[in-house]
């Protein structure tokens, strides 16, 4: 199909931006890499009046250290967070889910900034920050506030973003040399969409879990953080496979997976079961 009619603008500069975004209406929509809005457009899901495209604010493209943090601009790739040396090193969970982002062609344009914003249950960030415990940093003309993820993600493509705030920072706590971390996903072929997907990220000492973290995706409405999981892996002896295994079977006692052409809500569960016992097994090495 064919989009409705609607307003474009270039962003020069993030006050631009806002600017441009406040002007624009309550329809207005922010663009970039266009992998999330653009398809809905077509289908005539997403009617916005007017788009301001900040692909050319290169202030919000990078990849660096702030004290224990790793900041993360809003408009930077899923192919640079997948070849960041700095994220391998500090943040590895992160690199390797945005590797399994699409194709090529999606990670050289699809943005982190985007992908978040847009709120797909079904998409591979959100699970990975949530994880994570990242932050999220906002502007709007009114001054900056900060989202911890746990409070972003509201329900499905619904997120705690104001109509006239622009993500501008992703923040993600630098892991301890202790710590592991990864990201797996089950799909029925390459470059689609998870039916499960599972972050992971555990902490360490002497031969037992101290602290886990997991995340899933595609598994309710938002991401979900599987906690009864996670308590039950602290104090476990990392070699120990049948109470890796049992704690891998709490995952699913707060999520809510859908049902659809991919996967039964029984499958799904089953399956995010496995995937949490592989990826704890992962994270520890």
């Amino acid at each position: 199909m064919i989009p409705t009619a609607f307003d474009y603008e270039v962003a020069t500069s993030l006050d631009h931006a806002l600017a441009l975004l406040g002007g624009g209406g309550e329809e207005a929509r922010l663009i970039a890499g266009g992998h999330s809005l653009l398809p809905l457009m077509k289908l005539r899901l997403a009617r916005p009046t007017a788009l301001v495209d900040i692909g050319r604010l290169d202030e919000l493209r990078h990849v660096r250290e702030k004290g224990d943090l790793i900041a993360i601009g809003a408009l930077t790739r899923h192919h640079d967070l997948e070849r960041s040396e700095l994220l391998g090193e500090a943040c590895p969970a992160l690199a390797r889910a945005a590797s399994q982002i699409g194709d090529p062609q999606v990670r050289y344009r699809g943005t982190i900034g985007g992908s978040i914003a847009h709120g797909d249950p079904a998409s591979d960030l959100p699970a990975v920050l949530l994880a994570l415990d990242a932050e999220f940093v906002t502007r709007s003309e009114e001054g900056e506030r900060t989202i911890p993820a746990a409070d972003f993600f509201l329900r499905p493509f619904v997120s705690a973003l104001e109509p006239h705030e622009i993500l501008t920072e992703i923040r993600v706590p630098r892991l301890r040399e202790a710590s592991g971390s990864t990201y797996l996903k089950f799909s029925r072929r390459a470059q689609d969409w998870a039916i499960v997907g599972v972050a992971a990220v555990v902490d360490c000492a002497d031969g037992v879990i101290e602290k886990a973290a997991i995340g899933l995706t595609n598994m309710g409405p938002t991401p979900v953080r599987a906690t009864k999981t996670e308590a039950a892996l602290v104090g476990i002896d990392t070699a120990d496979e049948s109470a890796i295994s049992a704690a891998a079977g709490h995952a699913t006692a707060e999520s809510d997976p859908p049902f659809d052409t991919y996967a039964t809500a029984e499958y799904r569960t089953a399956l995010a079961e496995v995937l949490v016992h592989r990826a704890v097994r992962a994270a520890l090495g």
